[in-house]
């Protein structure tokens, strides 16, 4: 069985950064709706069908449908497990709490969520503490001061992605310049985490705490007065802040996004760069990336980016329902797990990832 069935399979990369035992390898991504994308709330349950004597019941609504890919498969692989998918179909931070709240006062078994707002799901998830469920995050984390009221933490390192980026927009941009970082929600932690990552590694110094501080000059780095950008989880509002800004800053460097948001819709995306193409094939304008799903890959391979730094969110959808069976079962866990990075470059990278994706979806069948 390969990575399709099995996370301890993997894939070799340009780089491939792991935190985690390498057992949960590199996941395969398959193209997923914008629609879908754009509902960032992500709840795991374990559901009270287990008290009947009847088997474990997984909810999961997506932060991306290759994170419900490895729920799936996970219900699967593990005995008396179901994996089921719910959620509002439009996001807001309102409606990610209250399904929270729904599940709780149906007394779940256990409880795993993608915060879009970490200080509101803190306060949700003190209820599910007080009635004794257990709780995780994935994707996204609760505020350090409030990591009590959760069992662990399953996904990427990220403050480890921003790292990553900024690591390879110093190859790329030794003497600095100016950058526009586009993000997702201004209280999402996980995009705030990277973003303090990237900031922190161009300035040289330690900001604390994330977002991290605004890069006025330190090594050559200045952030334009307009920018971070925040996108909402919007897909075509992202592209129209980056077709703004690019006109707006003539003279703009960097351009760097801690999410996929403009280009999950990949030809509003090349509407809005092609007119910089010559200034993005001679690395003028530098553009970097997060995650690796298939349009954001040919746009790479395309020279349409020069870097994506991607997540594995198939393993975290798999992890994730191995660990509640375990908590479930009255098991401690490591605390936090990540899934680790994958680094891209080039289309000779993209042509290596994606022989190992088909390798993998054939070992599985």
């Amino acid at each position: 069985m390969g990575a399709l069935g099995n996370p301890e399979a993997g894939t070799e990369l340009h780089v491939s950064l792991e935190r985690e035992a390498p057992s949960l390898g590199t996941d395969p991504y398959r193209a997923c709706l914008a629609s879908v994308l754009a509902v960032v709330l992500s709840v795991l349950a374990v559901g009270g069908c287990a008290r009947e004597g009847t088997g474990y019941t997984f909810m999961n609504n997506p932060f991306f449908d290759f994170a419900r890919e490895g729920c799936m498969q996970a219900a699967a692989d593990l005995e008396d497990v179901e994996c089921l998918y719910i959620g509002p179909s439009e996001h807001t931070e309102a409606d990610q709490i209250q399904v929270v709240e729904d599940l709780i006062t149906r007394r779940v078994d256990g409880i795993a969520v993608s915060p879009s707002n970490a200080t509101a799901m803190a306060r949700a998830l003190a209820r599910a503490n007080e009635v004794g469920i257990p709780v995780i995050t994935w994707d996204s984390d609760l505020l350090a001061e409030d990591a009590g009221l959760r069992t662990t933490y399953i996904g990427t390192e990220n403050r480890a992605m921003g790292v990553e980026q900024a690591k390879l927009l110093q190859k790329l941009k030794p003497d600095g310049g100016t950058i526009c970082i586009q993000s997702g929600g201004a209280a999402a932690m996980n995009h705030n985490e990277r973003m303090q990552g990237f900031r922190d590694t161009l300035a040289g110094a330690d900001s604390g705490e994330p977002p991290g501080e605004r890069l006025e000059g330190a090594n050559g780095w200045a952030e334009v007065a307009a920018c971070p950008l925040y996108t909402n989880d919007d897909f075509p509002l992202a592209v129209q802040q980056m077709a703004d800004i690019l006109a707006s800053e003539p003279d703009l460097d960097v351009f760097s996004i801690t999410g996929g948001f403009p280009q999950f819709v990949d030809q509003a995306y090349r509407q809005a760069v092609e007119p910089y193409r010559e200034r993005i094939e001679s690395k003028d304008l530098v553009i970097i990336g997060a995650d690796v799903l298939p349009m954001q890959l040919d746009l790479l391979a395309e020279g349409l980016s020069h870097g994506q730094v991607g997540q594995r969110p198939y393993a975290m959808g798999y992890r994730s329902m191995e660990v509640l069976l375990q908590l479930v079962a009255g098991q401690s866990v490591e605390d936090p797990i990540y899934t680790g990075l994958d680094v891209l470059t080039s289309a000779g990278d993209v042509e290596v990832f994606r022989a190992g994706q088909t390798a993998e979806a054939a070992d599985s069948r």
